[in-house]
């Protein structure tokens, strides 16, 4: 093996990928092996994760719930910068690596574990997040990337791998989709799927239910926000997480979030997922009608030129950067008056924005009126008019004195 370590701490997920990590670092590089499984709300049974853990060999198990930590810290940052990657993605797994390299880097130091590793594969995205994640905590740690190691180059081997060693895995060769779940969604890629003219399979999705067999009656709902971050349903106080879970069954019950796309990754290749994000999709909408009567104009604009950069630095993994840090504290600076309720119609797909109002609201309708109004002189626009087109009447002046 490329380098001798005593003790590494292995994200652990339970499915295909970790659980035959964790036998395969066991065998080859004779060391022992803690696991950590963070609960994100993936819907996965922790108490078996914790179990199969235990039989396949892990000499530590840590089984943690984060998933409040993962709202309040992570998914509402980015929903207060409404970042979205390449116009539809909505970051669901990208935006959940930083938290759980955090924490596998603080089970690293209650263990006095000297490596660590993970189950993303060398194509992808997760191990860059991964580890810019651990090497921003410690430059001296030992990370292990199976994938970019092992003899093991398909998730057919993998599966073969773990009937020989009698693991426990979700996966089947019917259904060999990689798959990743939190709260706020969950993401499929592989079979089918890697044909992206392809269709989805109906079989596929497991948080919403298909909009043709959403109800045929739309439903209403009121979501307030306090500085950027929603806080209650239909007037009901929420924590962030148990929000967010509300927020999802709301969509799935609609058929709402679900995204088909091919993305760029950061390591240079295109890949196709299928993305289901019900709750996301309501909160970033609604968000952003309350922002649309309590942000000011330019910082708005802004702010909007900057969400391209902010979700690219999610997505590729800079969670913990400098840059990040800036402009997360520009962002929630933007957001000390986003504060009001949003009006969201759901309805076979679609959330629709019926209704925004605010305390801090810039809307005023007696400027904004087509009645009479004592507010404002129309005749002001002129000069407003012949002041911004100065420079286009002196360039097309020039051009035709030289005609």
């Amino acid at each position: 093996m490329s380098k001798k370590v005593n003790k590494v701490v292995l994200a652990y997920s339970g499915g295909l990928d970790t659980s035959v990590i964790l036998k395969w670092l066991i065998e080859n590089y004779d060391c022992e092996v803690v696991t950590f499984s963070a609960d994100i709300g993936q819907d996965d049974n922790m108490e078996q994760v914790r179990k199969n853990a235990e039989k396949t060999g892990a000499s530590t198990i840590y089984v943690d719930d984060l998933k409040e930590a993962f709202v309040k810290e992570y998914v509402f940052p980015a929903f207060r910068a409404n970042a979205i990657y390449e116009g539809q993605y909505l970051l669901g797994t990208s935006i959940a690596r930083p938290l759980i390299a955090k924490r596998q880097m603080e089970i690293v130091a209650l263990e006095s574990a000297d490596g660590v590793s993970h189950g993303a594969t060398g194509k992808g995205n997760d191990q860059v997040r991964f580890e810019l994640g651990y090497l921003a905590i410690d430059p001296h740690i030992k990370i292990i990337a199976p994938w970019r190691e092992w003899d093991l180059n398909s998730r057919t081997a993998l599966m073969d791998f773990a009937k020989k060693h009698d693991i426990s895995v979700p996966t089947t060769h019917k259904k060999p989709y990689s798959t990743d779940g939190n709260l706020l969604h969950k993401s499929y890629e592989g079979g089918v799927l890697e044909d992206p003219w392809a269709q989805a399979p109906d079989d596929i999705y497991t948080l919403s239910v298909s909009p043709a067999e959403a109800p045929d009656q739309p439903e209403v709902i009121e979501i307030d926000f306090e500085q950027g971050d929603p806080v209650a349903i239909n007037g009901e106080t929420l924590s962030p997480a148990n929000l967010l879970t509300a927020l999802n069954r709301y969509g799935g019950k609609h058929g709402i979030g679900r995204v088909d796309l091919v993305e760029n990754r950061f390591v240079g290749m295109k890949s196709r997922g299928v993305y289901e994000t019900p709750g996301g999709t309501i909160l970033r909408a609604a968000h952003m009608a309350v922002e649309s009567i309590t942000l000011d104009r330019e910082v708005s604009h802004l702010r909007d030129g900057l969400i391209p950069k902010y979700a690219e630095l999610i997505y590729n993994g800079f969670w913990f950067s400098p840059e990040m840090g800036m402009l997360q504290n520009m962002i929630d600076h933007t957001q000390q008056r986003v504060s009001g309720t949003a009006r969201m119609e759901l309805y076979k797909g679609n959330c629709r924005v019926l209704g925004r109002k605010s305390d801090a609201s810039l809307y005023s309708e007696d400027f904004a009126t087509f009645e009479d109004d004592d507010v404002y002189s129309q005749k002001d626009a002129e000069g407003f008019i012949r002041l911004n087109a100065l420079r286009l009447r002196i360039g097309k002046l020039l051009e035709e004195k030289s005609l």
